[in-house]
Formats: C-alpha cells, sequence, structure tokens
C-alpha cells in the first residue's frame, strides 16, 4: 500500500534510511524538525510503501514552485524487486503534475551502482553538462 508520508512515519523512515546503503543523510535537514518543516512546505509530494506492518520504502520529494526534486528513495532491500521504488516515482510523477511542476531532478552518489541502474532503467537521463554546486550555511566560515 502507498499512502502520503507523515510526521508518525518518522521514527520508521529513518530507521529505513539509516540501513540504505548509498542514502546520504544531513543531521539537520534529515532531522526530525527539518523533515516536519519539509512535510509543511510539501505535504503531497511525499510517500511511504507499507507491507507486512512497516515502511519497506519511502520517496522525498518537493518543489520550489518550478522544478521538482527527489532528495532520497529507498526500498527495503528484502522488498526490492517488487516494482515499490517504480510506484513511488510514480506517485511523485503524478503528484507533481497535479502541482503543475513541469521538470524533475535528483542527485545520486556516482558510486551507487545500484541507484544509477535503477534510474537509468527508469529511463532518467545524466546530466553531463551542468556542474552541481553546494555549499553548507551552517559552516562558521561564512
Amino acid at each position: 500500500m502507498i499512502r502520503l508520508l507523515c510526521m508518525n512515519d518518522y521514527n520508521q523512515m529513518y530507521k529505513l534510511w539509516k540501513k540504505s546503503p548509498g542514502v546520504g543523510l544531513r543531521s539537520l535537514d534529515d532531522s526530525r524538525e527539518g523533515i516536519e518543516r519539509f512535510l509543511r512546505r510539501n505535504p503531497s509530494t511525499n510517500f511511504i510503501s507499507w507491507e507486512d506492518g512497516h515502511i519497506v520504502g519511502v520517496i522525498l520529494s518537493g518543489h520550489d514552485g518550478r522544478r521538482g526534486y527527489i532528495y532520497h528513495l529507498c526500498v527495503e532491500e528484502s522488498y526490492r524487486r517488487r516494482s515499490i521504488g517504480r510506484k513511488l516515482v510514480e506517485h511523485v510523477i503524478m503528484a507533481m503534475r497535479n502541482e503543475k511542476i513541469n521538470k524533475l531532478a535528483l542527485v545520486a552518489f556516482h558510486d551507487n551502482s545500484p541507484a544509477n541502474n535503477f534510474w537509468n532503467k527508469m529511463g532518467w537521463e545524466i546530466r553531463r553538462d551542468l556542474n552541481y554546486y553546494t555549499i553548507s550555511l551552517n559552516d562558521n566560515n561564512l
């Protein structure tokens, strides 16, 4: 069963993230407070897959009014190859279309082969014409 993510799911979701290789977590953004803030801003674009009494998959996504972004997608290893990831992505695509978002993007770690294989198989294209820059606003060097 796939349904919208809510804050009551946080503990199980975070456990799944922690045990999933390739999921990059940030202490502030992925904290309970960070996710609560994110869900208030993006209440209709985040989903979980629920089976056998627990969360087996989660997708965290949002938009800025112009572009949509997928931040985390993971499926419990023993539940993979059952189309759970694909169905979660389809729910996000539908939600983003409902929000009038026309383009989605994501970042996958270069060495995360399972994730890169998944996105390639789903038909997503690698952008080689861009440089991806970040800066942490919580560092004291700013």
